[in-house]
């Protein structure tokens, strides 16, 4: 298998690939792997590279990976039958669908049985508005996902009904379950990067089965609990949002969860550092020496938004992620070096409104800026304008 190669230019960007699943978790994963069987096979050379490159066969990174199988089969057993779906139809090893889900935590800890220090975060600046502060009525969420820039040609858009909960649509990189999205029931997901002194003291469940499980609920206090009270390995901040006029902010360290709510703007806002009062009295972010730059990232999207408030849409939202200031340190970043020597950008900017069931994807926005729309069919969500 061959790795991707980042693109270079506009004419390289291409939008990303959606497939609609049903059916058994098996059969939606047999569906996933046959359909985007390229895409996925692309992830899995992606991260397999680059544990080579740490000095990790395939026996010693497939070893990793099983050691998250008890772990995932605990936390949902459909989610393991999915995942071997994935690996039929795409013709790997349930390893290979492993590590894509769990990479962050496998990542890591290859790095550290190599003894090699982490200098490739995840970035992403995040944001939700609140309907009583947006031109139409209806909260808005969106980020932009920073990451290798490779993942352009990975990252894709499921669409899947179930028949035990709510439908949804996500982005995610192929082979993954999810990313960031939304549900039928309204409820909305974004995440990014956090480091504190707290990571890889505990094994937990992984991020990406998280945001599924949040996206897997019909109400929002159950998506809170998924996002607050699962035990993780690593820090992370997700944000999440309901058409009914609510959001909120969790930034998690492996073993609590922090809250921040809207500010009088309606708005949240956040990057790759710790922002709560508690948690900062607690937590000791570890991660600035790699995105220095977060500081004036969420103000930057922040200060754009409240400029605005009232008359806040989609495209006012957009606007602000692609700032360029500090450019290529900048909200919108264009494919750089990374602290470790691997190439980092904003791999896509994701737009939604909960309420419409509508997803707006642009891949490597500071290449090109055209924007995919995606959409699902809503359980009667709120659609008029909501305080």
């Amino acid at each position: 298998m061959i790795p991707p190669v980042a693109p270079a230019s506009a004419a390289d960007v291409v939008d990303f690939p959606m497939v609609e699943l049903r059916g058994t978790p098996v059969e939606r994963g047999r569906t996933y792997g046959a359909a985007l069987k390229s895409q996925v096979l692309g992830s899995v050379a992606l991260y397999t590279a680059q544990l080579r490159a740490m000095n990790h066969d395939w026996s010693a990174i497939a070893a990793i990976a099983r050691e998250f199988l008890p772990l995932v089969e605990g936390y949902d057993p459909a989610y393991v039958e999915e995942m071997r779906g994935i690996a039929e139809g795409a013709g790997c090893d349930l390893e290979h669908i492993l590590l894509i889900n769990a990479r962050t935590e496998i990542l890591q800890i290859g790095r550290q049985r190599a003894g090699i220090p982490d200098e490739e975060p995840d970035g992403c600046t995040g944001a939700v508005i609140l309907g009583s502060h947006t031109a139409n009525g209806r909260l808005i969420h969106g980020q932009n996902w920073d990451w290798r820039p490779e993942c352009a040609h990975t990252t894709v858009v499921l669409k899947i009904r179930r028949d035990d909960g709510p439908d949804l649509l996500t982005m995610t990189e192929a082979g993954g379950l999810a990313r960031c999205g939304l549900n039928s029931a309204g409820i909305a997901i974004t995440a990014n990067y956090l480091e504190s002194d707290r990571d890889y003291a505990q094994v937990g469940v992984p991020l990406a089965l998280i945001r599924r499980k949040a996206l897997e609920q019909q109400h929002m206090a159950l998506a809170m609990k998924a996002v607050s009270c699962t035990p993780k390995s690593a820090s992370n901040n997700m944000m999440l949002s309901w058409s009914e006029g609510f959001a909120i902010d969790f930034e998690c360290a492996p073993d609590e969860a922090f809250p921040i709510w809207p500010d009088e703007n309606g708005m949240i806002v956040h990057a790759n550092h710790w922002t709560g009062e508690i948690a900062r009295t607690k937590i000791r972010d570890t991660g600035i020496p790699f995105v220095p730059e977060s500081f004036y990232r969420d103000w930057r999207v922040r200060r754009a938004l409240a400029a605005k408030t009232g008359q806040i849409d989609r495209d006012v939202l957009k606007a602000a992620f692609f700032d360029d200031f500090g450019v290529p340190y900048s909200v919108c970043r264009p494919p750089r070096p990374g602290a470790g020597g691997s190439i980092s950008s904003t791999v896509a900017m994701v737009v939604m409104e909960p309420a419409l069931g509508l997803m707006e994807v642009c891949p490597m926005p500071a290449l090109s800026t055209r924007f995919t729309t995606y959409t699902l069919d809503m359980d009667g969500a709120i659609t008029a304008p909501r305080a």
